[in-house]
C-alpha cells in the first residue's frame, strides 16, 4: 500500500541546513524512514518548498514510513504543525478514470541524449577521454535541456506514454458584445513552468560533482490511461530521481462555482 507523506523542516537547525544542501543526504535519511533495509523499494520524494522559515518535502513510499529521526533533528518537535502528515494514496490512484482532469506539479530533469557533449560534465569528460574500443563510448550522452522552450516540449512529448494527456488552456473570453465570430479563445497547452534551478553537489567531498538542471512545471492534465498514469505516479518521470526528482503530483480541480463562490 503507498504512503505519501509530507515533512516540514526548520532551515535554522543545523541538521535540516545539511540536508537541505543535498539531494544525496537528504535521500539517504528519507531511506533511514523505512523499517525495511537495505531499501528495495521505490521512493519519490521532492522538495515543495525551502524558505528560511520552514521546508517541506513530499515522499511516497511503498511501505509505511516513519519520520521520527527527520523530526527529531532536523524539523519541529513538540510544535503546532510539526508533525509529520502520512497518507494512504490508494483512494487517489482508484479515482483515475479516463478524461477526468486534474491540477498537476512536477519537478523534473528533462534531458536528451546526444552522441557528443558541447559542454561536458566531469563524468562526460572522463567517458570522452576513454580509448575509442571503450563500449560506454557507443551509449550517447544524456545532457540536459537548458531553454524553457526545451523543457516545455520534452514535457509535452511525454504526456501519453505517461498516460495523460495537457489540454489546451481557454483564454478568458471579452466582455459580451467583444466577440468576433470565430475567435479562438485557445492560449495553448494549459502548463505553465513556475521555477528553473540548477543542482551542484556531490555524493562524496572528493568524489565528482553532480549538475541537474530542474524545472517545475504546474498546470492540469487529462487522464488518457488510468492504469498507465498510476504506473506513473508511482514511479516518476525522467532520471535523477533519487535526486528529489520525477515525483508527478495531482490535485482535485476546482470547480466553477467554487470559483465564483
Amino acid at each position: 500500500m503507498p504512503y505519501l507523506s509530507k515533512i516540514a523542516l526548520n532551515p535554522r537547525r543545523r541538521a535540516a541546513v545539511t540536508l537541505l544542501s543535498s539531494p544525496h543526504r537528504l535521500h539517504a535519511a528519507l531511506l533511514s524512514g523505512l523499517a525495511v533495509q537495505p531499501v528495495t523499494e521505490r521512493v519519490l520524494w521532492r522538495l515543495d518548498s525551502n524558505t528560511p522559515y520552514q521546508a517541506e518535502i513530499l515522499a511516497l513510499t511503498e511501505s509505511r514510513p516513519s519520520w521520527a529521526h527527520l523530526v527529531d533533528d532536523a524539523g519541529w518537535p513538540g510544535a503546532d504543525g510539526g508533525a509529520p502528515l502520512i497518507a494512504d494514496y490508494t483512494p487517489l490512484l482508484e479515482h483515475l478514470v479516463r478524461g477526468r482532469e486534474f491540477g498537476f506539479r512536477l519537478t523534473a530533469n528533462p534531458v536528451q541524449n546526444v552522441p557528443r557533449p558541447s559542454r561536458p560534465s566531469e563524468q562526460q569528460a572522463a567517458r570522452l577521454k576513454e580509448g575509442p574500443d571503450n563500449d560506454s563510448r557507443h551509449r550517447g550522452f544524456r545532457v540536459a535541456h537548458r531553454t524553457a522552450g526545451q523543457q516545455l516540449e520534452w514535457l509535452l512529448k511525454r504526456c501519453e506514454r505517461h498516460g495523460f494527456s495537457i489540454p489546451d488552456a481557454t483564454a478568458i473570453p471579452p466582455a459580451p458584445g467583444l466577440q468576433t465570430d470565430g475567435q479562438d479563445l485557445s492560449a495553448g497547452p494549459a502548463v505553465t513552468i513556475v521555477s528553473r534551478d540548477i543542482l551542484r553537489f556531490r555524493k562524496r567531498p572528493d568524489g565528482p560533482r553532480i549538475t541537474l538542471s530542474t524545472v517545475t512545471f504546474e498546470g492540469r492534465l487529462r487522464v488518457t490511461d488510468p492504469d498507465t498514469l498510476r504506473t506513473t505516479l508511482l514511479g516518476g518521470i525522467g532520471p535523477a530521481k533519487g535526486y528529489g526528482l520525477g515525483m508527478l503530483t495531482l490535485a482535485p480541480l476546482r470547480t466553477t462555482e467554487a470559483d465564483h463562490g
